[in-house]
């Protein structure tokens, strides 16, 4: 039987959490074939030796894509698209997890049912690795339903859980030069395939996410003592992306990629402490938005930036305090 889909799984230093992920993938029950292409990413700890030992106990399943030095995970990611056999590709990182047994077959049937369809996802949990738990969902609707590209623009990368898109490898063979250029992996292959056809939602919780694990995009993030000029940086090129896919759609979403700068630009201002400008045009309506408590926040940060870093120092005191506390009770 020939392969129908190819799970893409790049993973670089998970020890901790590839094996979540590969059980995942070989508890899928499905009507027909499917292969799992991990990219290692030449890992200094022992994720090398646990997917080796996964691929010797299912060797007509699993296929390792590696090389003598670590590419990146934009490489990484290309290399497992160019080795993947079958007609579809389901994505998820080796960090994150599938939790239902009939994903695949439920995406696939969907997309075998409609030929105008190039990009289905789903709903995930998203567990936090500091909390040690569960703390949100990721659920853009109330119901299953087509998601409109604008959606997704404004959206921003997260809007779809990497864990949950499926999409046709035809579609992304000759990816354009915009994908190509850009900064992040995710966001603008969404928007791409979006643009192809038309991306459909399952309203089911089918995947994990994982916050805050390490060696992730959004622990490197937010990690650092240059964590905030990061944010920004990343707000800015997430904007020259969307200039790029804006002449790329020849304007078809202008109001939307329009609407999503200014959220973005509005984002800087925050992050750069600018709160003056915050109220005026054309960012008021993002800070009428702000609740109470977030806008009191602002004015403390921007009056009283002595008042505010002391507060701060006391949260991370008290938080140690209540971690001795816990130590001591135990």
């Amino acid at each position: 039987m020939s392969v129908l889909v190819s799970i893409n799984c790049i993973t670089y230093n998970h020890e901790a959490y590839i094996r979540h992920a590969i059980e995942g993938f070989l508890m899928q029950r499905t009507e027909f074939a499917y292969e799992i292409l991990i990219g290692e990413d030449c890992s200094t700890d022992r994720t090398r030796e646990i997917v080796e030992g996964y691929r010797k106990q299912f060797p007509d399943k699993i296929r390792i894509i590696t090389s003598q030095n670590n590419v990146g995970p934009s490489e990484n990611s290309l290399r497992l698209l160019e080795a993947s056999q079958g007609k579809y590709i389901a994505l998820c990182e080796g960090d994150d997890y599938w939790t239902d047994p009939y994903k695949l077959q439920k995406q696939v049937d969907y997309m075998e049912n409609h030929s105008d369809c190039t990009l289905c996802f789903h709903g995930a949990k998203i567990f936090d690795e500091g909390k040690q738990k569960m703390i949100s969902d990721i659920k853009p609707y109330a119901n299953s339903r087509i998601s409109p590209v604008e959606d997704i623009i404004f959206g921003g990368g997260g809007f779809c859980p990497t864990a949950s898109l499926l999409f046709r490898k035809q579609s992304v063979e000759q990816l354009p030069l915009f994908f190509q250029k850009a900064h992040v992996g995710d966001y603008p292959l969404q928007m791409y395939l979006a643009s192809q056809g038309y991306a459909y939602y399952m309203d089911e919780m089918m995947a994990v996410y994982r916050y805050g694990a390490e060696m992730s995009w959004n622990y490197q993030l937010n990690s650092g003592e240059d964590r905030l000029e990061k944010a920004i940086q990343l707000k800015e090129a997430d904007n020259r992306l969307l200039e790029e896919f804006h002449r790329f759609t020849n304007g078809r979403y202008l109001m939307a990629i329009e609407s999503t700068k200014r959220k973005n630009e509005f984002a800087i201002l925050l992050l750069q402490n600018r709160i003056g400008e915050l109220k005026k045009q054309p960012y008021r309506t993002f800070y009428k938005e702000l609740t109470v408590r977030h806008r009191m926040k602002l004015r403390v940060r921007y009056h009283l930036p002595k008042v505010y870093r002391w507060i701060l120092e006391m949260k991370k005191h008290l938080k140690k305090l209540a971690i001795v506390r816990l130590g001591v009770n135990r």
